[in-house]
């Protein structure tokens, strides 16, 4: 192999490594890099001249990619939700989704992240279980059997902003900081002058593809931290007050979901803290605040007739 043909092959490997780590927000790709080319020197593979250039480039990526930039978020949204969209079939509803959007949309407007890349979408999933999903683009869906536990638009509110609090939190995105993705190309990083064939180019893109499995697979399957649930608990008790709707409304959502709760069945259960924990923390965070009911007929007027056949 010719040292030209390896130095291409060098960069490509660096080159895509610069791009997936940029891509999840990695701190230290300069710092990384610059290991990566210093073997590629010591082997023989890279000029020094080639190196610095390459390691300069590696430093402005990171210094522009502090965080993951809204771009990036909505097509990793995207992915995920095409994954979500394989294992379960949109709801064919046309009134029931555009009142599902007409309350989302505000909701998500009085949130601490009211604008994103490509805003906030809403759709009901054709599903008995009890469950709900974000994607960290904006997309939030909600299944039928979760919209069948609401008896009112301030209880479909809960729903909703509970799955606004994850994004407001950016809860999807961190799963991806912290998945398998980081350590593969770190190392990948670190000995890029070791890679030379196809194959392995191949599987760090699998690897990659896997970081939007891992996500999908904590939405469906794992389900979100403790934490992670307390943050969109708390965050979907201020969004509704600013709204105007009744917080106390997730405590009742959250007690109609505990009366059959079987952490070993499908949907939330599965994948949440028993119910009776999360309203301990609903209540803290309403405090000391009373709620003025205004309008409430006509809520419920709007609510039966997109939501009541369900």
């Amino acid at each position: 192999m010719n040292r030209r043909t390896s130095f291409s092959r060098t960069i490509r490997i660096a080159f895509i490594a610069t791009l997936v780590l940029a891509a999840i927000g990695c701190a230290g790709l300069g710092s990384i890099t610059e290991i990566g080319t210093g073997v590629a020197v010591a082997t023989g593979r890279m000029t020094d001249q080639q190196a610095q250039s390459l390691t300069r480039t590696a430093e402005a990526v990171e210094r522009s990619a502090e965080d993951i930039t809204p771009e990036q978020e909505y097509y990793i949204g995207r992915s995920v939700g095409a994954v979500i969209l394989d294992q379960y079939r949109s709801y064919d509803n046309a009134t029931a989704t555009e009142y599902l959007n007409l309350v989302g949309q505000a909701l998500a407007l009085a949130s601490d992240r009211p604008e994103l890349f490509g805003g906030y979408r809403f759709m009901i999933l054709e599903a008995d279980e009890v469950n709900a999903f974000a994607t960290p683009s904006g997309l939030i869906f909600v299944s039928r059997g979760m919209l069948r536990l609401t008896r009112s638009e301030d209880d479909l509110a809960a729903v909703l902003a509970h799955e606004i609090g994850h994004i407001q939190h950016r809860h999807g995105l961190k799963a991806i900081r912290t998945s398998r993705i980081t350590t593969a190309l770190t190392s990948a990083a670190l000995t890029g002058a070791q890679f030379a064939t196809s194959a392995e180019v191949a599987e760090l893109t699998a690897a990659f593809e896997g970081s939007i499995t891992d996500i999908t697979s904590t939405l469906i399957n794992s389900g979100y931290s403790r934490g992670a649930e307390r943050e969109a608990d708390e965050a979907a008790v201020e969004i509704m007050k600013r709204v105007g709707y009744d917080p106390a409304a997730l405590i009742r959502v959250l007690e109609r979901m505990g009366e059959g709760w079987d952490p070993a069945g499908p949907g939330f259960a599965r994948t949440h803290p028993a119910p009776d924990t999360r309203v301990s923390v609903v209540r803290r965070a309403i405090g000391s605040y009373r709620h003025q009911p205004v309008g409430v007929a006509a809520r419920q007027r709007r609510f039966d007739r997109a939501l009541g056949s369900i």
